[in-house]
């Protein structure tokens, strides 16, 4: 008997697997050859292991409790279908992701029951710690940690005796100038200390309280020792050279202050236990284990036949229309260009201008259908900078990039920021909304507009990009559109409302110039 139901769950598995794989076939693709070898993101290959190993270790309370199918399960399970559809047609692998982990929970708690998953709950929640945030929300974390910690790191160096100044992440010491980003990049270790924080505190048999702190610890301590990390390179860098910031070096130092964290933070979970102990916490935990197990092994072990389960015949057939749809229907069209921009006019009104060229690699990582920049100029010597970015079609890894996530980066500080809308007569009813950036590094100030063109709307965010692509895919078949960034100087003894104006004034004349390159609301 124990055969049939072996092989009745070897056949639903794998029939699920199956489905799930062509479903989701290039959002692990992605996952694995993109996400995953991202630098602050490489752990994710351990993470597979580590919940073979924490379900493994929960085997024995799994066997002692009978299965016991629920239809509850269909909520997360239709929920993580729907997830499906929002990431794949609003060209987001973030979603993509959450939705493969609901429809796992679905599954599971259709087939097993809640008292089964209850047991699991951690390890279902680790499957999170496998996807990599969305990069505009990964580069407004991570971004603001590494200023952080340069500035820790630059004050560090200078109590040391050093002369370091910083812009941005790029810290200046005279001979150097390091970046953070790149050659300091201890910030890689922030999420694998977090989750690193979060599975000591799942093992330690202590208040919640206490595994609170512990996990909310791991980011100071994070910044702290990279801080440490940062001002130890700059202090070696003058006596080795550049070999103490790639190489060996880098990567050594990286791991050692990553076991080194490790450390701290054994070191904290044994201070708190000493400076509080527990009273008799870990006993009665381990006593109500046990009396849990003397329970439940009285419990027949007994699991519910679900081949021919209504359940199981409801989630096929939910899976496999979904599959049939996915690859069955067409739902993204690329709709090209009215023109080329290589055609796009140097002269516009008093502006003439210059036309620039991006490096390979850049075009290859932005992937775009076609761009143009140039470098306009009025007779008085003042200049804009034209940027256009143009998508055929914005699929998952394949979409916009927005201006916000890339600058800051680069040592520009966002002084002020915010929408906006200006005149534009004649055209969009009358104005447009616009993202407003002043920037400011070192003595250098520029002011920065740009908007989204999104078949007939104008957007200003990524949320909305992502929201209307959905919906237009749905709807229109379209997910076409384009960036446009101007960027002035602010010119020395210059008002920022001087700046203002210029750009108002070029983008009332360049607007209806670059309606003659972008395809019409009807395609």
């Amino acid at each position: 008997m124990s055969n049939r139901h072996e092989i009745h769950w070897a056949v639903v598995i794998g029939l699920y697997g199956v489905l799930l794989s062509l479903i989701y076939y290039d959002t692990i693709l992605w996952l694995i050859t993109h996400d995953w070898i991202r630098g602050d993101y490489d752990y994710c290959y351990l993470i597979p292991a580590i919940l073979i190993y924490l379900i493994w270790e929960k085997r024995k309370n799994l066997t002692m409790i009978p299965s016991s199918p629920s239809w509850a399960g269909l909520f997360p399970l239709t929920t993580g279908i729907i997830f499906y559809w929002l990431g794949n047609l609003g060209g987001e692998f973030y979603i993509s992701y959450l939705s493969s982990w609901l429809i796992i929970i679905g599954l599971c708690w259709l087939h097993m029951g809640w008292q089964k998953l209850k047991v699991i709950w951690f390890p279902v929640v680790m499957i999170l710690a496998m996807f990599p945030l969305p990069n505009f929300l990964n580069t407004k974390i991570t971004l603001k940690f590494k200023l952080l910690s340069s500035q820790l790191g630059v004050w560090l160096m200078q109590i040391w005796g050093m002369s370091a100044y910083r812009e941005g992440n790029i810290i200046d010491l005279g001979f150097t100038r390091l970046q953070v980003v790149d050659a300091c990049s201890g910030l890689r270790y922030l999420f694998p200390l977090i989750i690193l924080g979060v599975i000591l505190a799942y093992f330690w048999r202590a208040k919640l309280w206490k595994r609170l702190i512990l996990v909310v610890s791991t980011v100071p301590l994070s910044i702290i020792t990279n801080s440490l990390r940062i001002a130890l390179t700059g202090a070696l860098y003058e006596l080795w050279g550049p070999e103490v910031a790639e190489g060996f070096f880098h990567g050594f130092s990286g791991w050692f202050i990553f076991m080194f964290s490790f450390g701290i933070l054994l070191v904290e979970m044994w201070g708190l236990n000493k400076i509080i102990p527990e009273k008799g916490a870990e006993q009665s935990g381990v006593v109500g284990k046990k009396t849990r197990e003397a329970k439940t092994q009285n419990s027949k072990f007994k699991i519910q036949n679900s081949f021919f389960s209504p359940q199981f015949i409801v989630a096929v057939i939910l899976l496999g229309s979904t599959l049939a749809l996915s690859y069955g229907v067409e739902f993204r069209e690329k709709i090209p260009m009215t023109r080329s921009f290589a055609e796009f006019p140097l002269k516009i009104g008093k502006w003439v201008g210059t036309r620039e060229k991006m490096d390979q690699k850049i075009i290859d990582a932005l992937d775009l259908s076609d761009y143009v920049i140039i470098d306009y100029k009025e007779p008085g010597g003042k200049s804009i900078n034209f940027y256009v970015a143009y998508y055929e079609s914005q699929s998952k890894g394949k979409s916009i990039h927005s201006p916000s996530t890339c600058l800051p980066a680069s040592g520009w500080i966002f002084n002020q920021a915010g929408e906006i809308r200006i005149s534009t007569p004649g055209y969009h009813d009358g104005s447009i909304p616009v993202r407003r950036a002043y920037m400011q590094k070192g003595a250098y100030r520029q002011l920065s507009y740009y908007w989204f063109p999104q078949r007939d709307r104008i957007l200003t965010n990524a949320y909305q990009l992502k929201i209307y692509n959905f919906w237009d895919a749905l709807i229109r078949h379209r997910t076409d559109g384009a960036l446009v960034r101007v960027i002035t100087p602010i010119y020395e003894q210059e008002k920022i409302e001087e700046a203002d104006k210029r750009l108002q004034e070029f983008i009332r004349e360049v607007l209806p110039v670059l309606d003659q390159f972008l395809p019409t609301v009807n395609g």
